[in-house]
């Protein structure tokens, strides 16, 4: 499910978003005992709240204000449609990502200037590369607890000062490596679709199971067992496929392994960016979301190494 924003009346949309038109004051309606106002503010955390929880489909003027105790005819003097309801949503969850990474930007700040690092502070200074780290570890795991996020097109983007923030907050730390302003903006499109992507892969593998009524290890039991007897000439056919996992990548869970550990790969990258394993038992994780994951940190580090070469081919130290 793709959702646009932006299609809400511009003016009032871009005037919610930036707080151009005076905030309403909480309002008390009759009857016996006070009863609290609403504001957009509280319809949009309900929205969100809805969002998180039941996802965007559940989404709807009703179903945010039954959160609020409120008909949906009592939001529109607040949010015109839904239209604008999500531009505030979306904008108003990235204020959730963190801003600050000065243990690893501040050597290259516009002003320049350094302070030492505080106690408890992240080490790193002049360190652009574990910024960037942080910075989409940070960002995979807000798109994993708002998976709807996933489902808005970056095809028309909200325009609002969280959005911005943010945005702000990757262009410098890229702006540590030392690089050109337009090499600078195509990684910002590189980074942000790379973590995307690979949220994008853990939140489906999470609601596979729901979706579709059947767990991820049945699945994958019974279709690799058929696998065998529809393909028995499979390793002819896809010979580079089938040389990769004779290395030793990681395989899906099969009917002939059910119980034993997944192989690992060995070589050069194994998920040292981090962010290859996640809160909980990696055990109980459906299996693409752990390949996700280990995709996630090395393709990380695949990524930051281009960087790095790129900062050595421009002189940068």
């Amino acid at each position: 499910m793709v959702v646009y924003a932006g299609q809400g009346d511009a003016r009032r949309s871009m005037s919610l978003l930036w707080r151009a038109e005076r905030p309403e004051q909480p309002r008390r309606t009759p009857g016996p005992g006070p009863r609290p106002g609403l504001s957009v503010d509280a319809i949009v955390t309900a929205a969100i709240s809805v969002a998180d929880e039941e996802g965007m489909a559940a989404l709807s003027m009703r179903a945010v204000g039954e959160r609020l105790g409120r008909t949906a005819m009592a939001l529109y003097t607040y949010v015109p449609s839904k239209g604008e309801l999500l531009d505030l949503m979306y904008d108003a969850v990235h204020a959730e990502l963190p801003r600050d990474y000065a243990a690893f930007t501040e050597a290259h700040a516009p002003g320049g200037g350094r302070r030492p690092s505080a106690e408890g502070e992240r080490p790193g200074g002049d360190d652009w590369r574990a910024g960037l780290t942080a910075w989409a570890r940070d960002t995979l795991e807000f798109l994993l607890r708002h998976p709807w996020v996933l489902q808005v097109s970056q095809a028309r983007p909200v325009l609002g000062p969280h959005e911005y923030a943010a945005l702000d907050t990757l262009v410098r730390l890229l702006t540590g490596t030392g690089l050109e302003a337009r090499l600078v903006r195509r990684l910002v499109g590189t980074l942000t679709h790379f973590v995307r992507g690979c949220a994008g892969t853990v939140a489906e593998a999470r609601e596979a199971a729901v979706a579709t009524g059947e767990p991820d290890e049945e699945w994958w039991f019974a279709r690799s067992a058929l696998l065998g007897e529809v393909a028995p000439d499979f390793a002819d056919r896809y010979p580079s496929l089938s040389a990769m996992e004779r290395a030793g990548a990681p395989r899906p869970p099969s009917a002939t392994d059910k119980g034993e550990d997944e192989r690992e790969g060995g070589g050069e990258y194994s998920g040292e960016a981090g962010g290859g394993s996640a809160e909980g038992d990696e055990e109980t994780m459906p299996f693409l979301e752990r390949e996700a994951r280990k995709t996630f940190a090395v393709g990380l580090d695949v990524l930051l190494d281009g960087i790095e070469a790129a900062t050595r081919r421009t002189g940068r130290p």
